[in-house]
């Protein structure tokens, strides 16, 4: 299968780091917005597992891994329990988990691209569920929250156009019958730079332009 670019045993670890920094992010934010322990963990599980039960609900994987695989499940719970007891510690370490979360994102939108093609969608349809794999947990996350998803707003530095160029060069791969573990780790380090240039420079997506040029309010 395609979608089996690593090892199982190695892609499965690849899968649960990045699944627990990205249950760090949905339980600090929980943190922020001072919820209990339950929504610590709400917002932990669906930043962790929703772009990939999202994922496997459109192409028909089901039940989706999330539910099937204990490990995959607990994981973001532990993170739960993390940020629950040790919050300021978490925030402390931010730049880190950022730097993970960058590294989650590579590694979910090359997989999930990979898997919507073994599930036979086309090019541009895999390239979406790939970045939906990548980022579709961040926005549960803040809907759930009460918050514009990060994604969509222009005050927060670029997240979705790092998956998005990694899930295309992961589509062309395929097309090119080139997609192998060396490659595919590639295509994740490109949308991982990417966002860490992103961080790095506050690059940003450009706004739309007013008649008189000059930039809409942000509003």
């Amino acid at each position: 299968m395609t979608s089996q670019i690593f090892p199982s045993d190695v892609q499965q670890s690849l899968d649960l780091v990045g699944i627990f920094v990205f249950a760090l992010s949905g339980g600090l934010l929980a943190v922020r917005k001072n919820m209990d322990i339950f929504g610590i963990c709400v917002l932990a599980e669906a930043t962790a597992l929703g772009g990939g039960v999202m994922r496997d609900l459109v192409i028909g994987a089901t039940p989706v891994v999330a539910f099937t695989n204990l490990g995959y499940f607990v994981t973001p719970l532990i993170a739960a329990l993390v940020v629950f007891f040790l919050h300021p510690e978490v925030e402390r370490i931010n730049r880190a988990v950022q730097t993970l979360d960058a590294l989650g994102l590579g590694l979910f939108c090359v997989t999930g691209t990979a898997k919507a093609h073994d599930y036979g969608l086309g090019a541009v349809a895999a390239v979406a569920l790939g970045m939906v794999t990548a980022a579709g947990g961040g926005v549960i996350r803040d809907v759930l929250a009460g918050e514009i998803p990060s994604l969509l707003r222009w005050d927060r530095e670029i997240y979705a156009v790092p998956a998005l160029v990694g899930a295309a060069l992961v589509a062309a791969l395929i097309g090119a019958d080139r997609l192998t573990g060396v490659t595919g780790t590639a295509a994740a380090l490109t949308a991982f730079g990417l966002r860490m240039l992103a961080l790095k420079y506050g690059w940003r997506a450009p706004r739309a332009w007013r008649r008189n040029g000059s930039r809409t309010s942000e509003e």
